[in-house]
């Protein structure tokens, strides 16, 4: 019997695996979907303070990307969606969400109109399968394109003046834009908070695109980065991972594992005036009786809380955290955190979590008061203004 133990024996590699490899350092790669990719090229607080205070690159070509085109591809996505899409205008980027028929999540992602009657929706989850589900019945055509378009992420406060050197006139492009350059097309998207474009293109022309933006990103002290230093950020901007911070229906193997957009804070994009949708009827009935919600707290003390249960007056246990970091840049101790509604301000209070630390060799817990905050935890005006600072 022989048992494989290095993941490059079996894992795909992206367009610009080559350009990762030659600069990691730390040689910490995960599977994403199927593709080698890497948690982290080098230091983590090296590329994250990239992210954060010059400018960075990311691969993204492994996320999982869908073409819907045809007449009816409007009123599918609308179908098959918890918001209207029909007020996401062309060349525009909606976040959207959708739901089983009990109005649980399945996963979130976000919606590209890039014309008429075509779009494209890139999400985390595997969605092929209640795509081709949703689109029964309807004049569609739904294309895989997970493996035939790329997709770098370029973040950071130095991100539009490398764009601006490597030729893309992005100048006029607002939040949530879409413009297309020939083959490159640009979303001033991100998973970071911060000021930042995604940039799709086809697979044989990625690395073409990462050496165009490397070259132009030199002045800048641009640096390629992993998950873990996004991973901070995206934390830090409250912004929610498919199966951390809630779990997909598809993917769960107990009873009430899944969970609302109510319960994860996401009810603004429930719309019930735009008529019949996937777990409208479920929604509705749910819409006022969350079982938990999604907090967005303070820790206090500077110990990370990720994992860590959490109690009410120390005594009952009421949740947990999904995902919880200290801050570099905020200098907080910060969390997403699970809890019971019924204990959630303003009818409850007094949270406290429980962490366990390992020191030197040995294991202590302490307790950690919990202060729910509203908004993220980091939102810079960089992230909005238009056009941006050449900075």
């Amino acid at each position: 019997m022989s048992v494989v133990t290095d993941p490059a024996l079996y894992l795909g590699r992206t367009p610009v695996f080559d350009r990762l490899n030659a600069l990691s350092r730390a040689q910490n790669w995960y599977d994403w979907a199927g593709y080698l990719a890497p948690g982290a090229l080098d230091a983590v607080e090296f590329e994250y303070f990239a992210l954060r205070n010059q400018v960075s690159l990311f691969d993204v070509s492994p996320m999982h990307k869908y073409r819907i085109t045809g007449p009816d591809a409007d009123h599918m996505l609308n179908r098959m969606m918890t918001r209207d899409v029909t007020r996401i205008a062309q060349a525009r980027v909606g976040y959207t969400l959708w739901c089983d028929t009990e109005g649980m999540l399945i996963d979130d992602g976000t919606l590209f109109h890039l014309g008429a009657q075509d779009w494209r929706l890139c999400c985390q989850e595997p969605s092929l399968g209640w795509l081709t589900e949703a689109a029964w019945g309807y004049d569609v055509t739904i294309t895989d394109e997970s493996h035939s378009v790329a997709g770098l992420a370029l973040q950071g406060p130095s991100a539009f003046a490398v764009l601006e050197s490597a030729g893309f006139e992005a100048a006029r492009m607002r939040p949530f834009d879409i413009a297309q350059f020939g083959e490159v097309t640009i979303s001033r998207t991100g998973f970071t908070g911060d000021l930042g474009y995604e940039l799709w293109c086809p697979w044989d022309y990625a690395l073409g695109l990462w050496d165009r933006l490397w070259q132009a990103g030199a002045l800048w002290g641009m640096r390629a980065i992993g998950y873990e230093a996004v991973n901070i950020a995206r934390i830090e901007a409250g912004f929610l991972t498919a199966g951390v911070d809630f779990q997909p229906a598809h993917t769960s193997e107990r009873l009430h594992r899944g969970a609302t957009p109510f319960e994860v804070g996401l009810g603004r994009l429930v719309d019930f005036d735009k008529g019949h949708f996937n777990g409208r009827r479920a929604l509705y009935a749910a819409r006022k009786a969350p079982r938990f919600t999604l907090l967005r707290v303070d820790v206090e003390g500077f110990k990370p809380a990720n994992g860590a249960l959490i109690y009410h007056r120390k005594r009952r246990e009421v949740g947990h955290v999904t995902s919880g970091i200290w801050s570099p840049t905020a200098k907080r101790n910060v969390a997403l955190a699970r809890v019971e509604t019924r204990y959630c301000p303003p009818r409850g209070g007094q949270l406290w979590t429980e962490i366990y630390t390992h020191e030197e060799g040995r294991w202590d817990t302490r307790w950690a008061r919990l202060t729910p905050q509203k908004g993220p935890f980091f939102a810079p005006a960089r992230a909005r203004a238009t056009p941006p600072a050449q900075t």
